[in-house]
């Protein structure tokens, strides 16, 4: 008789879907449309984007109609194209807390999701799990004074999606 096997999988945590070449310690932009356009070029930088514009156009004005900001100053921009192969985010940290959109409320953590057309059950459950980030005050903490890429996707490995 066989016996039963199990087969361990690796948690999933935020930082898997993003890589150092997508993270910015210190955005230069300091108003929504700027970081935007500097995370949509690393984005696109990194093949992650086909076409660097229709994303920004995309990102950008589905964040003027309906902003993503938190009160504990995560915003979530994102674009939903044809052309994105894979689920994935640019993340981007204000030095100092900026004016977001038309939001109340300032963001310095900003998660520039690309989402593929079809794949709005895995980015719900993406953005579900961005949002549990802002309820952690110790990992909020913890991404505010890292200072490094290497700081930063420890912080997001330390946040495990839910399955």
């Amino acid at each position: 008789m066989p016996a039963d096997v199990t087969v361990a999988v690796a948690p999933v945590t935020l930082a898997d879907y993003t890589r150092a070449s997508l993270v910015v310690p210190r955005l230069r932009e300091s108003d929504t449309a700027g970081v935007i356009s500097e995370l949509s070029q690393a984005l696109q930088r990194q093949g992650c984007v086909p076409d660097l514009l229709p994303f920004y156009h995309a990102a950008l004005n589905q964040e003027l109609l309906a902003n993503s900001v938190l009160r504990c100053g995560l915003a979530f921009p994102h674009a939903r194209l044809s052309g994105v192969k894979q689920l994935q985010f640019a993340f981007g940290r204000a030095p100092e807390p900026l004016i977001w959109a038309k939001s109340q409320w300032p963001a310095q953590f900003i998660f520039l999701l690309a989402v593929p057309a079809t794949d709005a059950a895995s980015y719900l459950h993406l953005l579900a799990s961005l949002a549990r980030l802002g309820q952690q005050p110790e990992l909020m903490s913890e991404l505010h004074s890292a200072d490094r890429v290497e700081a930063i996707l420890a912080v997001l490995e330390k946040l495990k999606l839910r399955r």
